[in-house]
């Protein structure tokens, strides 16, 4: 028979620290939020090999009596819960389990002195065991090292990755901190080169292109809004500055960075009819909530929230991201002018040829009857060989209605030509502007749809002639019974069918001829993974989308002017018409001074 024993101290150390000491990574987390809980202004991380061999946090904060640095290194010993009010916590780490797990599984050396002591003290436990507690001299604040981590626990070793696997972790990990906290200071060196250095107080939205990217400061639109006692900062990129993967969205509660399945969610509906499916939103957005209202005591790490009203959230998101990016209106993430400019630079065209092949060719068996007197034929061959070879561009220019300095000054410009019957050529007052034209429509004709309340005409339902039975888990099906009402807003009417099995009598008209089982399943799916339908209205502003696309001007449509201006003119007054219903730019423009660079006039 098996017998219940109590495990020994240095072996419950070890178990904790495989639940919060999973790699270098996490190790430098706990430390990083124990500097800030401690008051820092200035942090300074180095590593070494990724975070294998070592990791130094040494801030300015309070610091440490050496009774203080002892009780640390006990497990669940904190400073961070002045009572046992635990759904209140307001700062980063409160378990108490970082320190001591963290000196189980490596060297762990902490230095530290407040700022009302003459000296500092030294404890060091390697493995467990204390080997030095001694003074030591060091200016306030504190300095912790971790080094040869799992050098004892070979399993756990070489599970690792990589240094430089492991160093892009700890880059991640920096990087989100130092974005939640824009008061404070950051240096991150890797192996004595320095890769983070932000100064403290810098504003919030200079902070986060600094950290994610520099193009965010003019690709971006500022995050402010209030709803309640919630409130939501941070930097949102725009449709058109995005990227194949969701590896640049900083979320972040409270100041606790986190990777939240219905903030993600959020994002993804903020943005639906704006991206592609495999397009990502870059953004950092920050919630601040009352500490009541989420439980941030849910993971060991501390990465997941549970919200007590996920709907709230979600539409408070949902809401603001897409106020933002209305605001910022026919505003699309222009290309480098450089790159614009070598891309013009490299089109290709004909070679001209010398004037010794036009001789040839048109020369080569000269007439008896050649007379010097007569006019030149070279003038003729040069003419001859442009018709020939120069044909004229598939283009047309058409004098401008309105090219007055004040139409000039319209955001867009003045239409000049169009250009392969696709992009629409325009002047405005400083550079040139190309539009696609299909692309630009197509989101203009979304709009009005959207306006006209198209999406709400799209949310009837159509009846079944016969009502479908959908067999899901009971789970599932639990999920959308709480759900039916919000359901059946969006056109899909379910009724309970026994304990595994739903209903259906009827779904949105525009999805009618979809498969009626797997609609529903994805629905329970999705409600399953974000905690609400967002699947089905993502679905219906899909369908949207494509009655908008089919609706718009073609490409190769020959426009006149004056319906060339009327579309720009509309896209001035249009939210979101810088990208269209995938993402993609609607217009690029090149300053008058590229242009005059091209020439060489500049």
């Amino acid at each position: 028979m098996p017998t219940i024993r109590r495990l020994p101290e240095h072996l419950v150390n070890r178990i904790a620290a495989g639940e919060v000491v999973e790699r270098p990574a996490s190790a430098l987390k706990e430390l990083v939020e124990n500097a800030i809980d401690a008051g820092s202004t200035q942090i300074t991380v180095r590593i070494a090999s990724g975070g294998l061999d070592m990791i130094e946090v040494t801030d300015d904060g309070c610091g440490m009596r050496p009774d203080e640095i002892a009780l640390a290194l006990e497990r669940h010993a904190t400073s961070k819960l002045p009572d046992e009010a635990i759904e209140l916590v307001a700062t980063l780490g409160f378990r108490g389990e970082a320190l001591p797990s963290i000196g189980s599984v490596a060297r762990l050396t902490i230095e530290s002195r407040p700022h009302d002591a003459d000296e500092g003290w030294k404890r060091v436990v390697d493995h467990g065991m204390v080997t030095v507690d001694a003074p030591a001299a060091l200016p306030p604040g504190t300095r912790i090292r971790v080094e040869d981590l799992f050098g004892k626990v070979p399993a756990r070793r070489k599970f690792l990755r990589s240094p430089r696997s492991e160093y892009a972790v700890c880059l991640d990990v920096v990087r989100r901190l130092a974005m939640a906290r824009p008061d404070v200071g950051f240096v991150l060196e890797h192996d004595g080169r320095r890769t983070i250095s932000v100064q403290p107080r810098e504003e919030l939205a200079a902070r986060v292109a600094r950290l994610v990217a520099r193009e965010l400061a003019e690709d971006g639109v500022v995050i402010e809004a209030e709803r309640g006692t919630a409130r939501l900062t941070g930097v949102a990129g725009l449709p058109t500055y995005n990227r194949g993967v969701a590896d640049h969205q900083y979320l972040f509660v409270n100041g606790r960075p986190v990777r939240d399945k219905l903030l993600v969610g959020a994002v993804r509906g903020a943005y639906s009819d704006m991206l592609a499916r495999d397009r990502h939103a870059v953004l950092a957005l920050f919630l601040e909530i009352p500490p009541e209202e989420v439980d941030v005591n849910v993971h060991p790490a501390k990465t997941e929230v549970r919200f007590r009203d996920p709907a709230f959230v979600r539409g408070f998101l949902v809401g603001a991201l897409r106020h933002a990016l209305e605001g910022a209106g026919q505003k699309s993430a222009q290309p480098p002018q450089a790159a614009a400019m070598n891309m013009w630079q490299v089109e290709p065209v004909a070679p001209a040829p010398s004037i010794g092949s036009l001789f040839a060719r048109e020369y080569s068996a000269p007439r008896s009857d050649y007379q010097p007197s007569r006019v030149s034929e070279t003038g003729t061959a040069w003419r001859s060989y442009e018709a020939e070879v120069m044909a004229q561009p598939a283009a047309r220019a058409e004098a401008a209605e309105d090219a007055s300095e004040e139409a000039l000054r319209y955001p867009l410009g003045v239409a000049r030509g169009q250009v392969a019957g696709t992009y629409i050529v325009a002047e405005a007052q400083d550079g040139l502007v190309i539009v696609d034209q299909h692309a630009a429509h197509e989101r203009l004709v979304l709009e009005k749809l959207k306006a006209a309340g198209a999406e709400e005409a799209m949310n009837r339902s159509q009846a079944l002639l016969l009502p479908e039975v959908v067999e899901i888990e009971e789970g599932a099906c639990d999920a959308l019974e709480d759900k039916l009402a919000d359901l059946a807003r969006h056109g899909l009417v379910l009724e309970r069918f026994g304990p595994a099995a739903m209903l259906v009598r009827a779904v949105p008209s525009v999805l009618s001829k979809s498969d009626v089982g797997a609609l529903v399943q994805d629905v329970a799916d999705d409600l399953a993974c974000n905690g609400d339908a967002l699947l089905l209205g993502e679905k219906l502003d899909l369908v949207l989308a494509t009655m908008a696309c089919h609706g718009s001007v073609r490409a190769g449509r020959s426009l006149s002017v004056a319906e060339m201006n009327a579309l720009l003119r509309e896209m001035e007054r249009t939210p979101r018409s810088g990208q269209c219903n995938h993402g993609r730019p609607t217009w690029v423009k090149l300053l008058h001074g590229d242009i005059e660079k091209l020439f060489g006039r500049k």
